[in-house]
């Protein structure tokens, strides 16, 4: 029988994981280091499209999926990838709670071939917990490029359980993983894993715990083992999560407590204490993985990864590091600029073109004035200008952005920035998700899972609109080729705009560090902690899967998720262009309202209104802005940037306002979306509403500081 798949699939929480089983067949975990190809296995059985990328933490949530292999339904359950289940981060604590208490019929550790011997630190970890155990050990390719050679026989006799080569990419080789899994499920293999021996001190103390919980609780003999190591450990937090999952009380046993603390003094009398039990454990694990490695691995070529370090020397290096990073984001903005101007003119005509079809189909059907305007004029337009505005932009930047994530390059940046964050006292892995934000700030603040401690993971959250998305882009770079590149004609101008625009992106990282900071000694006071980083080999990108993986996964789940909120606006907003009170629209008393204020920061009050009623989406912006001026009913649609300039000019607007604008752009408010995602990632308003107040005092502040500074040279 063959493989057929199942294009259905959800994600799971952590807190659902417990109670989700496969009812009709066998539940399959998939887990691994971060990196190694597991959710390209995923994919390839499930038919699913996770993001797979080449650097770490792509998935912080369970996602699933089915395949059926001779007749048997199997759901596969993608956890989050992570180095260890040792200690308490988000990723490591989603994993290690599903393999434990999610009951999995077989669980598929995936291994990366070119790095055996670090991969097997998760192998021997997980071997605790369980003992339905398939090691897959993948990118075969990539170890025979590096002249890498590994006898998986003897590695599978070394271990006590299957072990399966493959090639993600392949699909072909994954048969004779699913052959292994329908095995294991249906007990034709049972793996016995030869687990490790720790310092016979610890085992001997690790007995007298397991002796004592078979006392009281009646348990998953292999769980003994497993609790009887935390408990040496003392890690609370993992305790807890025994506890509330396994429905069992063993905080408030007196008895194995009283053996806890004895054991505890026990072992801190020959110098292994609470501070360095892990690392005691941890060593016994790296000593059989490089044991293991020596006698299954052949190296024929030492040096296999000399040109990686060559590259590696500069685009890491102190000097260039950052100088090429910033070339590259310009490259990337630069061809975004260019290239978006051309589609985004086609739509706006083609989209011109239905709306006329529309007010005469509307005429045609007698429908009523205002009801054709607030439906054609309201929600329409304002649909297609964001789609016309919006999808271009995206269509080239997500899939250059990918490009970079394919090749390796992304982790390269977090490295390059990460001594800057440890100076903020927030983690570097920051940069990653501010890298995410520059898609989009809602994927970005999604993205702040991978960050382990609950302090930087916030401030991540908290700052992660500092990033100006791909939403801002089209605004930015308008105002940009108006009011500062206007005088430059041709590739020259082109260069100039996206110097402008990266400025502003500078500020924001600039801005991102220093509230860091700030939150770092108030209100989410701490130090940076310490982080695994790894950086990956550098791999030739999948053409074909980047522009499938950017256009459908990313630009179109953005743009969709845009659309929802911009229709409801786009009503909202005629409503208060179109209602008034006196002859004067409601908008336009909003506007007149805030002008004080606004001229304050160097704006008018137009552009504060527009920057408020853009709250749903940031690409509505600019045209509120143009139909406040123009004093039209419904938002205008302009594709030549030569008439916005006109009308911007004509109504005030100077250098002043240019950079005020663009400023403000980078720094206020996070769209709608961003704000709910936040509410979901946090859980608390608290965190949310400082998410909308921090940025906009900063906008606001900075924006008053460069009008002052302006006025002052102005009059001398």
């Amino acid at each position: 029988m063959g493989l057929t798949k199942s294009s259905m699939g959800n994600v799971l929480l952590n807190d659902d994981i417990k109670y989700y089983k496969n009812e009709n067949g066998f539940t399959v975990a998939l887990a691994g280091n971060p990196n190694v190809g597991k959710s390209t296995i995923f994919n390839s059985l499930t038919g699913l499209h996770q993001h797979t990328g080449n650097w770490p933490g792509k998935t912080v949530s369970n996602a699933t999926g089915h395949c059926n292999y001779k007749d048997k339904d199997f759901l596969l359950v993608d956890i989050p990838g992570t180095y260890s289940i040792l200690s308490d981060s988000q990723e490591e604590e989603i994993a290690r709670d599903y393999i434990c208490f999610g009951n999995p019929d077989a669980t598929i550790v995936v291994v990366d071939a070119t790095c055996l011997e670090r991969n097997l630190n998760l192998v021997f970890q997980i071997m605790e917990i369980t003992d339905n155990i398939i090691v897959c050990v993948n990118l075969l390719d990539e170890a025979k490029k590096k002249h890498i050679k590994i006898n998986l026989k003897l590695l599978s006799d070394l271990l006590g359980v299957p072990v399966v080569g493959t090639i993600a990419r392949k699909k072909k080789s994954l048969n004779n993983l699913l052959d292994t899994i329908y095995k294991v499920c249906n007990k034709d293999i049972i793996p016995s894993p030869k687990k490790i021996h720790y310092l016979p001190i610890i085992e001997n103390k690790i007995e007298l715990l397991n002796s004592k919980l078979k006392e009281f609780f009646d348990l998953s003999p292999v769980l003994y083992r497993w609790i009887s190591l935390k408990l040496l450990d003392n890690e609370q937090s993992i305790i807890k999560s025994i506890e509330n999952n396994l429905n069992i009380n063993i905080s408030n046993n007196v008895s194995i407590n009283d053996l806890r603390i004895e054991i505890e003094k026990d072992l801190s009398n020959i110098g292994i204490t609470k501070s360095n039990f892990k690392d005691t454990i941890t060593s016994s694990i790296m000593q059989k993985a490089e044991k293991i490695c020596n006698k299954v691995c052949t190296f024929e070529n030492a040096n296999y990864s000399s040109r990686d370090r060559k590259i590696d020397k500069i685009l890491t290096s102190k000097t260039f590091g950052i100088p090429i990073m910033i070339l590259f984001l310009g490259i990337i903005f630069w061809i975004t600029i260019v290239g978006a101007n051309y589609p985004s003119q086609m739509l706006f005509s083609f989209f011109g073109f239905i709306q006329e079809q529309l007010i005469s189909f509307a005429n045609y059907i007698n429908c009523p004035v205002w009801l054709s305007d607030m439906l054609i004029l309201g929600v329409f337009r304002t649909l297609t200008w964001i789609i016309s505005v919006m999808l271009p932009p995206m269509a080239i930047f997500f899939p250059l952005f990918t490009f970079l994530e394919d090749l390796g390059y992304l982790p390269r940046i977090a490295f390059n920035m990460d001594g800057f964050f440890k100076k903020c006292c927030c983690s570097g892995k920051q940069m990653i998700t501010m890298c995410m934000g520059f898609g989009c700030n809602a994927a970005g603040v999604t993205g702040c899972r991978i960050i382990s401690f609950p302090r930087e993971r916030l401030m991540a959250i908290l700052t992660n609109s500092f990033v100006p998305c791909n939403g801002r882009f089209p605004f930015l770079i308008t105002i940009a080729t108006i009011f500062i590149a206007s005088s430059i004609q041709g590739f020259a101008g082109s260069i100039v705009s996206t110097i402008a625009v990266m400025f502003v992106i500078l500020l924001g990282i600039f801005m991102t560090l220093v509230i860091s900071k700030i939150l770092s000694k108030t209100i989410l006071k701490g130090l940076p902690s310490s982080f695994v980083l790894e950086l990956p080999p550098y791999r030739k990108p999948q053409f074909g899967k980047i522009l499938v993986r950017s256009i459908f996964d990313r630009t179109l789940f953005v743009l969709g998720r845009a659309i929802c909120v911009a229709a409801p606006a786009g009503l909202v907003i005629w409503i208060f262009a179109n209602v008034g009170i006196n002859g004067e629209s409601l908008l336009n008393i909003i506007a007149n309202f805030l002008n004080p204020f606004a001229n304050l920061m160097g704006l008018d009050g137009y552009i504060l209104t527009a920057f408020i009623f853009g709250i749903p989406a940031n690409e509505i912006v600019l045209p509120i802005i143009l139909m406040c001026y123009l004093g039209n009913g419904s938002l205008v649609n302009l594709d030549d940037t030569f008439a916005i300039g006109n009308i911007l000019i004509q109504n005030g607007w100077t250098i002043l306002t240019a950079i005020n604008v663009m400023i403000f752009t980078c720094l206020h408010f996070p769209c709608t979306t961003t704000l709910l995602t936040i509410k979901k990632e946090t859980g608390k308003w608290k965190w949310t509403i400082l998410s909308f107040v921090i940025p906009t005092i900063c906008g606001i502040i900075l924006c008053m500081f460069t009008t002052l500074v302006y006025n002052i040279f102005v009059t001398i």
